[in-house]
């Protein structure tokens, strides 16, 4: 059965299709979550409540488009809607400057680590930080997603990058200490 045959069965409440979506697209959703979340159970939450949003909302999916694309703007809306009702965010006026870019040496940074400090990052930083960052959203697109003013995603990007540079200095320190 085809990819657009599951997705008809889904809007008829066939679970065996349903079953057949979340095997086909749950491991790259839920890297979506972990990403967003702030850590691996909260992400498995985040999951389940996306796919129930997913199937909720399936008859709207009119196949113009990715589907994959479809279930990714989902799964981060899901994510993102927890933190809208948090209130994680505090308000910076929109002529706030934005720090600069942060170079990062690939070859002292192990990717996993990278990932493990940007989990730990507080919700607000982590957030928009993801959203600017690794998925390339613009601050008037982060502003609209979260429901802040520009200026604050730009603050809480320079704050999440600042966080950051200081978390990789003391980890670079730390491992040249220990190789002495």
């Amino acid at each position: 059965m085809g990819l657009k045959q599951l997705i008809e069965n889904c809007k008829i409440n066939d679970t065996q299709a349903q079953s057949e979506i979340y095997k086909l697209f749950s491991s790259k959703l839920f890297s979506i979550c972990l990403k967003y979340s702030r850590n691996y159970a909260e992400a498995e939450d985040n999951l389940q409540d996306a796919f129930l949003t997913i199937f909720n909302k399936i008859e709207q999916f009119k196949h113009k488009g990715s589907f994959e694309g479809w279930l990714k703007r989902i799964t981060v809306n899901t994510v993102l809607q927890r933190y809208r009702h948090e209130k994680v965010f505090e308000i910076i006026p929109d002529d706030f400057a934005e720090d600069e870019e942060i170079e990062i040496d690939e070859d002292s940074v192990n990717i996993d680590y990278l990932l493990q400090i940007i989990q730990e990052l507080p919700d607000r930083y982590r957030l928009v930080f993801n959203l600017y960052v690794l998925d390339g959203y613009s601050h008037k697109d982060i502003a609209s997603m979260l429901d802040i003013n520009i200026g604050t995603s730009k603050s809480n990007l320079a704050r999440a990058r600042q966080i950051l540079k200081k978390t990789i200095e003391n980890y670079k320190t730390t491992r040249s200490l220990q190789s002495l």
